[in-house]
């Protein structure tokens, strides 16, 4: 009879214990601040956000994280403006706009990610020693107004570059069908997609606009000022899980990287998740800290003033938050 009553309490026991388990689980969850994140585009060139989200750094910070695709800077900035999400993923240059068009609950960048342009030149035909200066014809640049778009003019006009069209009628999302199409004889993509034309044999990448462009704080996270204040703790918890996302992303190799964030890409290969992250880190892609430097933010709004979308320059202290930065 003894043989027979052990096993039972011991089955009965287990069964408790993975009930409670659960409830202590999804009690956990039940706790968790629930935070959405309108993400401008869905690129590798932003791993570290990923990083932080697959190693849970934003849930131990007691932050459930929900990352949504808005493409287009100009739609995630509305949809923090009407509330829609909590955080904004975009180009620093939207704070300019909605505080120059007299919002007082305007937007603040206070975390950085990415500090320079993270587009490719792709060619319709391959280039060796490839320079600026020696090729001509047009590049599909993106939305007019759009960072992609902007930073390519201006790289131009840095380089005295004249005889390269710049094509702005289709929206950044579209661009690569539209090469695809026929259009143009360069085209400017954020990875994955310029990995995915050379290998369907439609294009070459030979350069990096952001190497040719210089720093900027070119996608930052941004909030509401009222949602700001209301809520710095929830701000600094989510910037510190950013910073360990960075951390890690500046400590760990390629092949790391890439088996962390592989199925954030289900429609790509760990090899080519692994050559992407490379291409990004030996651009210097990401900073080191979220910290916002003033350098960055005005040469970010040189390049919007010379593409004619600035009517007046913006103080650094009015749109750009640091308080839970570290240089």
């Amino acid at each position: 009879m003894k043989k027979i009553i052990v096993p039972v309490i011991c089955i009965i026991l287990l069964s408790y214990l993975f009930i409670y388990n659960n409830i202590l689980k999804n009690n956990d969850e039940q706790n968790l601040t629930k935070i959405k994140v309108a993400e401008v585009t869905h690129s590798l060139f932003y791993t570290p956000l990923y990083v932080a989200d697959a190693l849970g750094y934003f849930e131990d910070e007691g932050l459930d994280v929900e990352i949504i695709l808005t493409s287009g800077a100009n739609n995630v900035a509305a949809a923090v403006m009407s509330g829609d999400v909590e955080i904004g993923f975009c180009g620093s240059e939207q704070s300019l706009y909605v505080y120059n068009e007299g919002a007082k609950d305007y937007l603040i960048n206070f975390a950085g990610m990415t500090k320079r342009d993270g587009s490719f030149l792709v060619s319709r035909t391959p280039i060796e020693n490839f320079d600026l200066s020696k090729i001509n014809g047009e590049i599909l640049g993106g939305r007019n107004g759009g960072m992609p778009a902007m930073t390519l003019n201006y790289t131009l006009y840095e380089n005295k570059i004249k005889n390269l069209k710049v094509n702005v009628n289709f929206d950044f999302a579209a661009l690569s069908g539209a090469f695809i199409g026929g259009n143009g004889d360069f085209v400017t993509l954020f990875e994955p997609n310029a990995l995915n034309l050379e290998k369907e044999g439609y294009g070459y990448v030979v350069a990096s606009i952001g190497e040719l462009g210089g720093e900027v704080p070119y996608t930052s996270f941004n909030a509401l000022k009222s949602y700001i204040e209301a809520n710095p703790e929830i701000i600094e918890k989510f910037t510190r899980a950013l910073q360990k996302g960075l951390d890690y992303t500046h400590n760990h190799s390629d092949e790391e990287l890439a088996l962390l964030v592989v199925d954030y890409f289900p429609d790509a290969t760990l090899n080519d998740i692994e050559t992407v992250i490379g291409r990004y880190r030996n651009i210097d892609s990401w900073y080191k800290t979220t910290y916002i430097t003033k350098d960055g933010y005005e040469h970010m709004q040189d390049i919007v003033e010379y593409n004619g979308f600035l009517d007046k320059r913006v103080d650094y202290d009015i749109v750009v938050d640091n308080t839970y930065n570290y240089e």
